[in-house]
């Protein structure tokens, strides 16, 4: 690649701002790191994961390997991230703030909800309806391969069929962390008596290694479909053949400030509504997650058709800022607050990838094939039904979707997520007593 002139350096843009003042900007990061004078709270994290975030993101999205066949900048926000804190290049108070921020704080969760409610209530209304009940057969397509694939090659590698299935294959499409591998290991423990603490240390490098691959994958698969365009419907799950489906859809446009306004109240209200139904039914004894009550009633909304139309462009607005300005600064808070490298590290080796890789393209493949078979793009599908059941929940659908620059899927990236991990938790409960 040949060197840059000092003229062509001076007009790179990053952040919307010229490189000086970037560079200015930088140098009081740097300056708060060594000091350890880091300011906290929202200020400081937020300017940390923007500047940074960016940083890293514009760096991926031009390096040759990376970002052609690893998914570009989502990658190396999200491995820069864990890098930064697994080798002790910033203060701990720095990333103990970004991870507060990520988790406590709820930006992951109010950076979800906008993409959720913008992007359900900025679809097609009759596009929704005709996806929606073709979509699970497309999850339980891509849980069988996946299932099946791992314990052929696990049973070929030594290792048991149920082995294999409950330590690797679950574990990684059972929608991440506290929605998936958290409960799993409770399952595991009433089932074999042995501490959920331990099961879960067995469990843990299966999610994490998988959502590393499924980031990949994601990025593989957007290059598949400049390949071979006749897969893709380029971010549309549907394939199109039903003319009352055309309709324009339109754009939202900004007209004024307000307008956000109106998105962040809406996306925040669905999220709060999914957080009361989620409480409210778990004194009856089911726990539901309060994304999939929010997909439920956002989807519901758009599908009744009960929201003006200015409203749901102003939700959709509010989506387009979030997803433009705000994603390199969530997957580098995903990297700092929620990839361990070193788990990720103690689990690399040879029979694990293979298994792992196993997981990830069963999935991929038998989401496909099925999606192919309801009227769903190939690719979309596997990207949807496959890889967002096999990543880690929110955060890796949003680092998938990103990686295979196909943001505009969230609401079936976290259908699979919420209600195929519910799924998933449901078969564990039922399998490992076969199993074990």
């Amino acid at each position: 690649m040949p060197m840059k002139s000092l003229d062509e350096i001076s007009k790179i843009r990053i952040m919307g701002m010229d490189i000086k003042w970037f560079v200015i900007i930088m140098l009081i990061i740097v300056a708060g790191c060594v000091t350890d004078a880091f300011p906290t709270g929202m200020v400081g994290a937020f300017l940390f994961l923007m500047i940074i975030g960016d940083l890293l993101n514009f760096a991926g999205n031009r390096m040759p390997f990376v970002k052609t066949f690893l998914g570009g900048g989502a990658i190396t926000c999200i491995f820069g991230g864990a890098a930064l804190v697994y080798f002790h290049v910033i203060p701990a108070s720095l990333s103990d703030n970004c991870t507060t921020f990520m988790k406590d704080a709820g930006f992951l969760d109010f950076y979800i909800a906008a993409l959720i409610t913008g992007s359900i209530l900025g679809m097609n209304r009759k596009l929704l309806i005709k996806a929606a009940i073709r979509y699970l057969p497309c999850i339980i397509g891509a849980v069988a391969m996946a299932l099946g694939l791992v314990s052929v090659l696990g049973m070929i590698f030594g290792m048991s069929a149920g082995e294999s299935i409950a330590y690797i294959g679950i574990p990684i499409m059972g929608g991440g962390m506290g929605a998936g591998a958290v409960p799993i290991s409770k399952v595991f423990e009433g089932a074999l008596g042995i501490p959920s603490e331990t099961i879960l240390s067995k469990l843990v490098p299966a999610v994490a290694l998988g959502n590393a691959v499924a980031i990949v994958f994601g990025g593989l698969l957007n290059k598949l479909g400049e390949k071979f365009p006749s897969l893709t419907g380029n971010g549309q799950l549907v394939i199109n053949n039903d003319d009352s489906l055309k309709e324009e859809r339109k754009e939202p446009e900004a007209k004024g400030i307000k307008q956000y306004a109106t998105g962040i109240v809406l996306a925040s209200a669905f999220f709060a509504f999914g957080s009361l139904m989620s409480v409210l039914v778990a004194k009856a004894g089911l726990d539901i997650h309060p994304y999939a009550w929010m997909i439920i009633s956002v989807a519901a909304a758009k599908i009744s058709n009960i929201i003006p139309e200015e409203h749901e462009m102003n939700t959709a607005l509010w989506f387009n800022f979030v997803s433009q300005n705000w994603t390199a600064a969530l997957m580098l808070g995903i990297g700092i607050a929620y990839t361990d490298l070193g788990q990720i590290i103690s689990a690399f080796t040879p029979v694990y990838l293979v298994l792992v890789l196993a997981v990830i393209f069963g999935a991929v493949l038998g989401s496909a094939l099925i999606g192919r078979l309801v009227g769903f793009y190939p690719i979309e599908a596997a990207i949807t039904a496959g890889l967002c059941m096999a990543n880690m929940g929110g955060t890796g659908d949003v680092a998938v979707l990103t990686a295979s620059k196909r943001m505009e899927l969230m609401p079936f990236a976290q259908i699979s997520s919420r209600l195929g991990g519910a799924f998933i938790i449901l078969m564990a409960s039922l399998l490992i007593p076969i199993f074990f």
